[in-house]
């Protein structure tokens, strides 16, 4: 049997110390996920529990019809997403520090380069506020977390057409917001060529145009504000 398979299975029958390597093995995943989700905030840590509480208390309806992954992943997107609605989780950025430094290894960064990867965080959490939270996941989920359209499907139990309309016009309205406020030209310049899909025009010259697969019926659905 799969060694993940037997300790989800020892978790569910009760096994405490099964349940512990369970959280101990996917901690850094879900803190990710987070983290992503919700934007640099010192709620995070609390975010995290309670998906490993919801995980506790939904072990036992687990039957292995998805990945254990992709269920975990589901479950930290859902309660990431209730925060977000209650309020609770809004991005607090005045004196919190984006927990991503650099892996060991990676040259030491000077407090300047520091501070200006904490503004472009901060900028791209304030902008990705205005999206609606459908757009938003499928935003973070595939531009941040690289997860491929046929997993966020399943993820967000819609079909992987509706991602990619999602997906494109979260893209459309992101980059509408960045190119609205000149002051910030020269981080969104940075944020830009970090990010996947960036206009390859101008603001102002429709540059981002919907592809034939993504004009249907859902594409005017997810359009409407």
């Amino acid at each position: 049997m799969d060694p993940e398979r037997a300790l989800i299975e020892r978790a569910q029958a009760g096994d405490a110390a099964a349940f512990r390597e369970i959280f101990r093995n996917h901690r850094s995943d879900v803190s990710r996920v987070v983290f992503r989700m919700i934007g640099p905030g010192p709620e995070i840590e609390d975010v995290v529990q309670e998906v490993f509480l919801h995980v506790y208390r939904s072990l036992p309806s687990f039957r292995g019809e998805s990945r254990f992954s992709t269920w975990l992943y589901r479950l930290a997107v859902n309660v990431s997403r209730m925060h977000l609605r209650k309020g609770r989780s809004r991005p607090r950025f005045t004196d919190v520090e984006v927990p991503e430094g650099p892996q060991d290894g990676a040259p030491h960064e000077t407090p300047d380069v520091i501070v200006e990867r904490q503004e472009r965080v901060r900028t791209l959490y304030r902008l990705l506020d205005q999206l609606s939270d459908k757009k938003r996941e499928v935003l973070v989920m595939h531009d941040f977390d690289g997860v491929p359209a046929k997993e966020i499907a399943e993820i967000v139990g819609v079909p992987v057409l509706t991602v990619r309309t999602r997906l494109f016009y979260a893209r459309k309205e992101l980059y509408a917001a960045m190119t609205a406020e000149p002051s910030l030209a020269q981080v969104m310049e940075v944020l830009v060529a970090q990010l996947p899909g960036k206009p390859r025009a101008k603001a102002g010259e429709d540059a981002l145009r919907a592809p034939p697969e993504v004009l249907d019926d859902e594409t005017s659905r997810e359009s409407r504000p």
